[in-house]
């Protein structure tokens, strides 16, 4: 299982480089060349989601994207450092728009959905991921 690690500061100009490396990596490892589009998108849409929930909750950490090649899978695991809400628990009224907020982030959670069709979310208080896998197809066999 080869893993290859990205961190970058929560700055949306770099959610471009984090769908580049990860299109990349997700051909090199296998992922059907008519998936790609889709890689990149969900990439760019998991890692700006994070963006968002790192500056609106004024963390400096980065922004953390695993990208997993496993046997018969590609996966890419999107981290974020911001306390989510326990599923079920409304926050009160606080700085910004609470449910405006939310509402964008269960919009970019339903792109996700859309786009891959094996998706895991998990969100605590302490951060949370989205974790996006593939199906790969293995290199051709070149006899000799």
């Amino acid at each position: 299982m080869a893993t290859v690690e990205l961190r970058f500061s929560a700055l949306p100009e770099h959610v471009r480089t984090a769908r580049l490396v990860a299109a990349a990596v997700a051909r090199r490892a296998g992922v059907e060349e008519a998936v790609l589009d889709e890689v990149r998108l969900a990439v760019g849409e998991a890692c700006t989601r994070a963006v968002g929930l790192h500056q609106t909750g004024g963390i400096s950490a980065p922004v953390r994207v695993l990208l997993i090649e496993e046997e018969k899978q590609f996966s890419i695991e999107v981290g974020d450092e911001a306390p989510h809400a326990v599923p079920g628990e409304r926050t009160g009224a606080g700085p910004g728009d609470p449910d405006g907020e939310a509402d964008e982030d269960e919009m970019g959670l339903a792109v996700i959905s859309g786009l891959v069709d094996d998706v895991e979310v998990s969100a605590g208080e302490h951060g949370g991921s989205i974790k996006m896998t593939w199906p790969t197809t293995p290199p051709p066999t070149i006899l000799a």
